[in-house]
């Protein structure tokens, strides 16, 4: 059990915890929310020992373990195995004293400990989380120093879930895991057996692996039982019944207030007035809960679309140095795609969003792009390109010379920068307001295609769903790689593979993918439920699961055929116009060479449904 006694503590001049208090009960997992730099990972320091309380207490069920991803990334010459192995101190130090142990007694008690702690199925334990991170057999073998940092980190979060502590500190965990690690961990922590509070904000994860949301707001801890989406609905339950007891008491202090000002002179109501000015003094201030707004992310349209396809690649491969990382790429992109990426890290799915963007050349084949196509590209990764000596108006201001101070302001402001903050240094903002920033100059052209690489990293719910709303209001296509499930549920029309070396649409939602990743992480169940049935009969459950699959299958195919018979339409009405040769005939023949590609593919598509619908049949 974690218990939070009145707890106050204070950065500077802000009061981050004002008597705070919570208990959460042994074996609870639990989502810490709050908005950022409200004080959850300073709550975690405190939980730790790190830095002391200025009054309060923290206290522990004794002999309570606690475990916390390791601030510094390993990066030492042992293999990613033995990282992980070496996590679990007591283990390591056993073994070691079991090889030099002589008294009989002692040597017992090691390998009784041994086994108590399951060490000789610690390899198995410690491969099995490395794999569901996504570290084959081949990469756990490799020394630590061969990954980056965000590798690495993904190796830090692997030993602290093998160390199965009793109280397991999360803090942004999915920021560095791409979608397969994000739902193999989500589906780890809501099996985890002790004691979790975790710190994100990927409300997928906060609905599916936690059982309460604790709340931080103005100081104050909360918790709430059931997932995010009834923590949601709860607080908005609460804000409504706050706002209308502050306006039925604001309506009282109004009529005391005009008696007292009416009467207080006149002798004859002197003492009526006067137990009306007590009973205001008494009268306890309801302020109802507001949260701050949450400032809007604008991407600006483009102001004349493009005929359909923008962008179409016949046979093409890219890669860097001459090697390719992906080939046998022929696909189309409309104007209008809500393309999501799906695929593990180190798949290839920057390397695509790179060649969509321009910033990679194909090695073969080709890729055609309409000629006024415009791309806005933003990565994580950008955010070190901000230049610290600057603030936002000298970023904008630098994208608009000649424009006058008051448009330049006013722009800076539609960004999400209005007034001082414009002008507050780039060293100074927090990671979400880069991320914010970054956007807001990849956009300000209004481009055809936004490409959006781990957008929500660094941004709280709130902007989350800020960030949903901006995407969708946008009328250009958007390519989105995100671990946030969540936003690609809302804001992508179409699912996009990227493995074996090749992109290809994927037929099914994002259920069917998520049961694809942790069937693919599990391989002992499926071979349990193959030794069941020896006798090779048709097990009917599976019968209907793969009758499911291949429903599924059809319904993504018959989409994918809309969409490909409207973009043919699309191009047929643009060659129908007899200005359309005239004007550009270059462009006329890349749109009847374009249309017989568009043609072939929608082909293809009707022949894989002909047969699908027969195997169905």
């Amino acid at each position: 059990m974690l218990i939070l006694n009145d707890i106050t503590y204070r950065l500077r001049a802000r009061t981050l915890f004002d008597k705070a208090s919570v208990t959460i009960p042994t074996g609870a997992r639990v989502g810490f929310v709050g908005r950022n730099g409200t004080g959850k990972t300073t709550l975690f320091r405190l939980i730790r020992g790190e830095i002391g309380l200025e009054s309060g207490e923290i206290s522990l069920s004794k002999g309570f373990r606690i475990g916390s991803v390791a601030q510094e990334a390993p990066g030492g010459p042992e293999t990613l195995l033995d990282t992980v192995l070496a996590a679990d101190q007591e283990r390591a130090d056993l073994l070691i004293e079991a090889e030099t142990a002589t008294d009989p007694h002692r040597i017992a008690e090691i390998h009784i400990r041994l086994a108590d702690i399951g060490a000789h199925s610690a390899p198995a334990r410690a491969a099995a989380i490395l794999h569901g991170l996504g570290f084959d057999a081949t990469a756990q073998a490799r020394p630590c120093s061969d990954f980056s940092g965000g590798w690495r980190m993904r190796v830090a979060l692997a030993a602290v879930l093998f160390t199965a502590p009793d109280l397991l500190l999360l803090d942004e965990p999915t920021n560095y895991l791409d979608l397969e690690g994000t739902l193999w961990l989500m589906d780890y922590l809501a099996r985890y057996p002790h004691t979790v509070l975790v710190i994100s904000h990927d409300r997928d994860l906060l609905n599916q692996s936690v059982d309460q949301i604790m709340h931080l707001s103005d100081g104050r801890l909360r918790l709430y039982k059931g997932g995010y989406d009834n923590f949601e609905k709860q607080r908005a339950e609460e804000q409504e019944v706050e706002a209308r007891f502050a306006k039925k008491q604001a309506d009282e202090r109004r009529h005391l207030e005009a008696f007292i000002t009416r009467f207080k002179a006149k002798a004859s109501k002197a003492r009526q007035a006067q137990s009306r000015v007590k009973r205001l003094e008494k009268m306890k201030t309801i302020t109802p809960i507001i949260e701050n707004d949450v400032l809007p992310f604008d991407f600006p349209s483009p102001e004349r679309p493009l005929a359909p396809p923008i962008i179409a690649m016949d046979h093409a491969s890219v890669g860097y140095h001459e090697k390719a990382v992906l080939s046998r790429l022929s696909l189309v992109i409309a104007d209008d795609d809500r393309i999501g990426l799906l695929g593990s890290n180190g798949n290839g799915k920057s390397t695509f969003a790179k060649l969509v963007g321009g910033r990679l050349s194909p090695l073969s084949g080709s890729v055609q792009k309409s000629p006024k196509l415009k791309v806005a590209y933003f990565a994580q990764h950008q955010l070190d390109e901000l230049d610290e000596r600057g603030t936002p108006y000298t970023h904008i201001r630098a994208i608009m010379p000649e424009a006058t101070e008051a448009q330049t302001r006013a722009r800076v402001a539609r960004i999400g920068f209005s007034g001082p903050r414009a002008d507050t240094p780039i060293t100074s903002l927090s990671g979400g307001e880069k991320a914010r920033l970054l956007m807001g100059i990849a956009t300000f052209g209004g481009p055809h295609l936004l490409i959006l690489d781990e957008p929500t990293n660094h941004l709280d719910i709130d902007s989350r769903v800020a960030l949903m709303d901006a995407i969708n209001d946008y009328d250009g296509a958007i390519i989105l790689i995100s671990h946030d499930r969540f936003l690609l549920e809302a804001c992508a029309d179409r699912l996009w593979f990227v493995g074996d070396g090749t992109v290809k649409p994927f037929d099914g939602d994002l259920d069917a993918y998520r049961a694809k990743v942790l069937e693919g992480s599990s391989p002992q169940k499926t071979e349990r439920k193959s030794s069941e049935r020896p006798d090779n009969k048709p097990d009917p459950i599976q019968k209907r699961v793969n009758t499911s699959a291949v429903r599924k299958k059809i319904e993504a195919i018959e989409q994918r055929i809309s969409k490909i018979s409207d973009l043919i339409a699309r191009v047929d009405q643009v060659l129908a116009d007899p200005e359309t040769f005239r004007k550009d005939p270059t462009k006329a023949a890349d749109l009847s060479r374009q249309r017989n590609e568009l043609q072939s593919t929608l082909a293809s598509a009707e022949e894989e449904w002909l047969t699908l619908s027969a195997d169905l049949d």
